[in-house]
């Protein structure tokens, strides 16, 4: 009986801990504007200083563990979080908290923007134009943190000018590995500061090398098969899972590979592509959730949430994956020199996506110019909230269209 009872008192708290994890985790999801780096702090401010559910330096080795890995790195780390707290299914509650908000936000409007034919909306244009301003203030931000060298310069320099001239999808996927191998070999020396702690996280190593070969498994059988049937959700299912898994730098940077996916092949058009980035900027929680609002103009609100778990399930198979081994891989000078190659050419990527759709389908006029200008100056130097300025940009783009 009395082991009955223990049992009884351990189940009761478990299940309070699952849901204080989603309660917590829906807060966030229905708050956290900002992008990925305002995430991270929304996280520590809650997470850690408020909860006190990891120590800060646990929060910071899971935060440099997410930047070491392709996908949306705040979510990465919610799902991180979530793991520690209540294990692998505090890890998927979590994720479910923060990502569900924006993704049901973004089929509706995906849906309305289909119903009611608003592709041709001045509104529209104005999401356009904030697209402009939220990815050139990306870049300056990425650029200043990730290039600050020349040998770093010159990698972003040829990941640019390589997407340009060669614009696709296996271009991209050649640079970034190319820009690692690079990395590796210019900063192997490059020296890490002592550390001596260790991080424990409840998930084995088993589980991590299941979770490792589902994740590379998936990543070269899905093609295979999207070839050999030519089913259309298996298409799909490839397009957003490769985009999640072969992106580093987050959100923004996923926006080359899903623009190559489904624009040149017709699934969408360019209009609709970049209403739908600029709307994505109008919710809060991941950037990712963009897959969301591509997935229901494709195929429905099934596509969209068939396109949500297609792009975040390679960040859940990585971040299982590694967890069991990351105290030993964030200590080798040459993973990390690596890392710094890779970060170097998400920033030339990054500036060719600014290019090529975004600044040469938004800015067709001089005044198009001028208000983008001034949404990027509200973002940057006045430092307004983003949803400000997604209110600012579909309100102005309105009233451009009735000049």
């Amino acid at each position: 009986m009395d082991r009955q009872t223990k049992h009884e008192e351990k189940r009761t708290y478990s299940f309070r801990t699952l849901f204080e994890i989603l309660m917590v985790s829906i807060r966030l999801g229905v708050t956290s504007f900002g992008g990925p780096i305002a995430h991270l702090g929304y996280f520590h401010e809650e997470y850690i200083r408020r909860r006190k559910w990891m120590d800060e330096k646990s929060y910071a080795d899971l935060v440099a563990l997410a930047q070491f890995l392709p996908g949306p790195a705040s979510s990465q780390v919610g799902i991180g979080i979530g793991i520690v707290r209540g294990g692998v299914l505090g890890g998927i509650i979590s994720f479910l908290g923060f990502t569900l908000p924006s993704v049901i936000a973004l089929i509706i409007f995906a849906l309305l923007l289909q119903t009611f034919n608003l592709g041709e909306a001045g509104w529209i244009h104005g999401l356009k134009l904030v697209a402009v301003a939220i990815v050139a203030h990306a870049i300056l931000g990425m650029a200043k943190n990730l290039t600050p060298d020349l040998k770093r310069k010159t990698i972003a320099l040829f990941a640019l000018t390589i997407t340009l001239v060669w614009p696709a999808i296996y271009s991209q996927i050649g640079i970034i590995l190319l820009a690692a191998l690079t990395g590796f070999l210019m900063f192997k020396q490059h020296h890490l500061q002592e550390d001596h702690s260790k991080v424990y996280f409840p998930v084995s190593k088993k589980l991590g090398v299941i979770c490792l070969t589902l994740f590379f498994g998936l990543l070269f059988l899905l093609p295979f098969l999207r070839e050999l049937t030519s089913i259309r959700w298996i298409a799909m299912f490839d397009s957003f899972y490769r985009s999640g898994a072969l992106v580093f730098g987050g959100g923004h940077v996923v926006l080359p590979l899903l623009e190559q996916e489904f624009v040149p092949t017709g699934w969408l058009s360019a209009e609709a592509f970049l209403a739908g980035y600029g709307a994505t900027q109008a919710v809060p929680g991941p950037l990712f959730t963009f897959a969301a609002y591509l997935g229901a103009v494709i195929n429905g609100w099934q596509g969209g949430f068939i396109a949500t778990i297609a792009i975040f399930l390679p960040a859940f198979l990585l971040i299982l994956g590694t967890l069991p081994f990351w105290d030993s891989l964030r200590r080798n000078p040459k993973i990390k020199g690596a890392l710094m190659g890779v970060n170097a050419a998400v920033v030339g990527l990054l500036i060719a996506a600014f290019y090529q759709p975004i600044w040469t389908s938004s800015i067709i006029k001089p005044i198009d110019f001028a208000f983008a200008a001034i949404l990027f100056s509200m973002l940057a130097y006045f430092k307004l909230p983003p949803w400000v300025i997604v209110l600012t940009g579909a309100v102005g783009g309105t009233l451009l269209g009735l000049l």
